[in-house]
């Protein structure tokens, strides 16, 4: 069996998204997704203070670190894929964060429109 790469947003190879913290529902870096990630944490985002004090209002806490799931608490300018109902709402308030459109995978775009992706987008590095 061949292993066939995800594919981003653009139809390219699925990038990195971040090590530094490490992110992705498999801590490997990368958004990719799979049976088990119900939440679909497909969105290369670049955090920001607007962005992690909205996500925290709506009971997701990304700020504070929490050391028994080894999570350090994100600040702003750090890359984590995020669910893409969170990105979709918090656009919707006004407050998405940045995508990065290389490490964003695919499957973003059955919830929301490649064009709204690329209006909030920035370099992969």
């Amino acid at each position: 069996m061949q292993f066939v790469p995800s594919k981003n947003v653009l139809g390219g190879d699925l990038q990195d998204c971040g090590r530094d913290p490490v992110t992705g529902f498999y801590r490997d870096g990368c958004c990719e997704t799979g049976p088990d990630d119900h939440g679909t944490h497909v969105v290369c985002a670049v955090m920001t203070a607007e962005f992690l004090a909205f996500t925290a209002s709506r009971g997701n806490d990304l700020s504070t670190p929490v050391p028994a799931y080894r999570f350090p608490g994100l600040s702003p300018g750090d890359r984590w894929c995020l669910c893409v109902s969170r990105w979709k709402e918090a656009l919707e308030a006004g407050v998405a964060p940045p995508v990065v459109l290389a490490a964003t995978h695919e499957k973003a775009l059955r919830t929301v429109s490649l064009a709204d992706l690329q209006a909030h987008a920035v370099g992969l590095r």
